[in-house]
């Protein structure tokens, strides 16, 4: 079961919630697995809630307030809980990443994190002047492994043109990026469409965004601003994120047909 010793419930909404199912547990004298069962979830979904890896659903805070009899303590609390900030921006970020089963992503300026070669990945970091920029890139092709593991997610990954176009000085770090791209036609996980200039302004003029969908917990959007991260887990929010993620896919070019012009532009170079 995850460990609960390090959790800081000033840390964030999300770790409060966790340290408050946690006390109330532990004060009704319950194992993880215990509560889990009366909450219809496994035990490993408590322990995750309870050290903040997880968001937990509508249904799962008004089990706790039945179970607990809190007066819906944490049926009030859970809507902050749902529209929270990540609680450290996006170290966080990355273990809910390795646990979703699926990812859709937009991706305006830069080509998404997961798909990366080191060279490129480079190039992206170097502009931020990180004093570590080895270690920052290493941790970078760490969070690839979620591609190849036993529980590898399905990704679709909808790029501008302009995160295409967008290059770094060095041609060949660029060409070794676009070929990878072209790579990835054969991986049965993985969809890559191209939203090119002709498609007009597109759906998200907020810019890039990611929704992870969860096996246990909730599935939320993830998006990201300058030096921070928010993250919205509310069922509302994810359906109007999820709507505006399908119309990208739709007015994008075909997976073939973007296959084609990332080829044209490795071409070029």
């Amino acid at each position: 079961m995850p460990n609960t010793t390090d959790l800081d419930p000033s840390k964030s909404p999300l770790a409060f919630f966790g340290s408050e199912v946690r006390r109330h547990r532990e004060k009704t004298e319950m194992t993880q697995k215990d509560l889990g069962g009366k909450l219809y979830c496994s035990g490993a979904l408590v322990g995750y809630i309870e050290t903040a890896k997880r968001f937990p659903t509508d249904e799962f805070a008004d089990g706790c307030d039945k179970i607990f009899e809190t007066d819906g303590s944490f049926g009030r609390l859970w809507p902050l809980v749902a529209r929270l900030a990540l609680p450290s921006w996006f170290r966080e970020y990355v273990e809910f990443e390795a646990a979703a089963t699926a990812i859709r992503t937009y991706q305006a300026q830069t080509l998404y994190g997961l798909l990366q070669t080191e060279d490129y990945a480079r190039a992206v970091m170097r502009t931020s002047r990180h004093r570590d920029l080895d270690g920052l890139v290493a941790a970078r092709m760490e969070r690839q492994h979620i591609l190849t593991g036993p529980k590898a997610p399905d990704i679709w990954v909808v790029l501008d043109e302009a995160a295409l176009r967008r290059r770094p000085a060095d041609n060949e770090a660029m060409r070794a990026q676009l070929q990878r791209l072209l790579d990835y036609r054969f991986d049965p996980k993985m969809v890559i469409q191209v939203l090119p200039f002709s498609a007009g302004f597109p759906a998200s003029l907020d810019g890039s965004f990611t929704l992870l969908d969860m096996d246990e917990g909730a599935d939320f959007v993830y998006s990201e601003g300058v030096g921070s991260a928010q993250v919205m887990a509310h069922p509302d929010e994810f359906k109007q994120a999820a709507f505006r993620y399908d119309l990208l896919r739709a007015a994008a070019l075909s997976p073939g047909d973007s296959a084609e012009l990332i080829a044209s532009l490795l071409e070029e170079l």
